[in-house]
């Protein structure tokens, strides 16, 4: 591991996590280059700014579940190559099912440069700490469409409300939104504001 960086539920206490891009689950439709273990890596920033904001939802009764921090920059390699690869269907109706693959780049939902790779912004949402569950949010990670923009027309009001919750949440504890994805928060103070590292995940 890098010095500055850490796995996330070694420091971060009572925080779930299902690292998307290490599984079969994402939109590539299988493991992403560079992702080798199911766990979440980030700042040691980032790390304090969450287990503060995992103390402040369980005092409203959720909890935090992650599913990306630090992403290599070889990963985000590999998303553009699958970009360009021919469409097999695989995954788009639950992923980008009104766009193409490429134009994921053009609307911002994926960067060939992403912020992820600095190691303070995270990938994440809500659940019931009583029941387990996830809170409805109106779109799940990596719904690369108008759906997931906050503010967002056409969802349930307590789809809205979870969103905002969240929001709220996150903002209160040092971090800001990405407008095109409610599951996106970078940490305002990071401290490698202007590097992309590309260390896997191991």
């Amino acid at each position: 591991m890098r010095d500055g960086f850490v796995f996330v539920d070694d420091v971060a206490c009572g925080i779930r996590w299902d690292a998307k891009y290490a599984t079969w689950d994402n939109f590539t439709g299988k493991p992403v280059d560079g992702y080798l273990v199911n766990r979440v890596v980030g700042t040691k920033a980032l790390c304090a700014a969450l287990q503060k904001a995992q103390e402040k939802a369980a005092s409203q009764g959720v909890g935090l579940l992650l599913w990306d921090g630090y992403r290599p920059q070889h990963a985000v390699d590999c998303f553009v190559r699958w970009s360009r690869q021919p469409e097999d269907g695989r995954t788009k109706h639950r992923h980008y099912p009104r766009i193409a693959r490429a134009e994921m780049f053009e609307l911002g939902y994926v960067a060939t440069r992403s912020g992820h790779s600095r190691g303070s912004t995270v990938d994440l949402t809500l659940y019931d700490l009583a029941s387990g569950d996830l809170l409805p949010m109106g779109g799940g990670h990596d719904l690369m469409d108008s759906v997931s923009h906050h503010g967002a027309q056409g969802i349930k009001p307590v789809e809205a409300r979870n969103r905002r919750h969240l929001r709220s949440l996150m903002e209160a504890c040092g971090f800001s939104a990405y407008e095109r994805e409610w599951w996106h928060y970078t940490l305002d103070d990071e401290p490698y504001p202007d590097t992309y590292f590309d260390f896997p995940i191991a």
